[in-house]
């Protein structure tokens, strides 16, 4: 079975970028090709359980095992040593892609503490939406029982777009709560 969110796009958000941007070809009609979440371990590098855990938890929010970033270099002001993981991230596309959109949109987003939508300045000239969270535990399948470490993500949206009004048009159409512009 399709996603929601995917079959929102094939019936509504296609055909309506496809008159308001005037594209002939079915192909040319700009869509979300990946969705990247990733975070940084902090100061917890040394702590493996606690490392082991927030692994876990990207995981359960992603549907996805998340890949280890390491050190490029050591660095010993930060007591940090080459190979060290410093960060994890998961890409995510398809139909993991669209369930994790559709919960980010409409159940972590409302849950966020003084949320009052997106702020478009957050998507770049190409079109692809940067957003930051500060706390994983608004998504509903964290449970509050075993949280003891809480870590922000950064989530990306990149789309097929090379225009950035494009992309706006397009986030907006999926349901993505960006702001309205301030007309001063």
């Amino acid at each position: 079975m399709n996603p929601r969110l995917m079959e929102k796009y094939r019936k509504e958000v296609a055909p309506a970028l496809r008159k308001e941007f005037s594209i002939g070809n079915v192909m040319a009609v700009p869509r979300i090709t990946k969705v990247v979440v990733n975070t940084g371990t902090g100061k917890i590098p040394r702590d493996k359980a606690a490392l082991e855990k927030m692994e876990h938890d990207l995981a359960t929010l992603t549907g996805q095992k998340p890949s280890s970033r390491q050190a490029r270099k050591s660095i010993a002001s930060f007591k940090l040593r080459e190979g060290t993981p410093v960060g994890y991230a998961t890409t995510l596309r398809g139909k993991r892609m669209y369930d994790f959109l559709d919960r980010f949109i409409a159940l972590a987003l409302p849950r966020s503490k003084d949320f009052r939508g997106i702020d478009p300045k957050n998507v770049d000239k190409e079109g692809n939406l940067n957003y930051g969270i500060r706390e994983h535990s608004i998504f509903p399948e964290i449970s509050y029982e075993t949280l003891k470490d809480i870590f922000s993500l950064q989530v990306t949206v990149v789309t097929s777009t090379r225009d950035r009004d494009q992309g706006i048009a397009l986030l907006r159409q999926m349901g993505m709560p960006l702001q309205k512009a301030n007309v001063n």
